[in-house]
């Protein structure tokens, strides 16, 4: 699964420095694949569908911080625990219900993420 940020978030941005993907915003800013990753260049998921890795995508939020689910590893592979979770002051960095992966899927996604590391 991934973590979401709730609407409880009180736009603190402690969550954002931990994350060792980048994939914590603050509202309203676009993300980019290639921000914190060793993704560059096109990259290929593996379904048909391709995207350049510097490409600036939407905000998912554009009232709160937000974690981009495709980049979010739970911190498997870095940390015993989210480390977004682990330093909010209002607890509100929790389970996505709605995006369930596996230990081996979280890692397998945090190499994808970081080939060369």
């Amino acid at each position: 699964m991934a973590i979401i940020i709730t609407d409880e978030c009180i736009n603190c941005g402690a969550c954002e420095p931990e994350c060792p993907n980048n994939a914590i915003y603050d509202a309203g800013a676009g993300w980019r694949f290639s921000d914190g990753t060793s993704l560059r260049g096109v990259i290929d998921f593996g379904d048909g569908n391709t995207l350049n890795a510097e490409e600036t995508q939407a905000a998912i939020s554009d009232d709160i911080y937000y974690i981009v689910p495709d980049k979010c590893t739970e911190c498997v592979g870095f940390h015993d625990e989210p480390q977004c979770a682990a330093v909010c002051p209002v607890d509100c960095c929790v389970d996505d219900e709605d995006v369930r992966e596996t230990e081996e899927e979280l890692l397998a996604k945090k190499d994808w993420l970081h080939i060369n590391g």
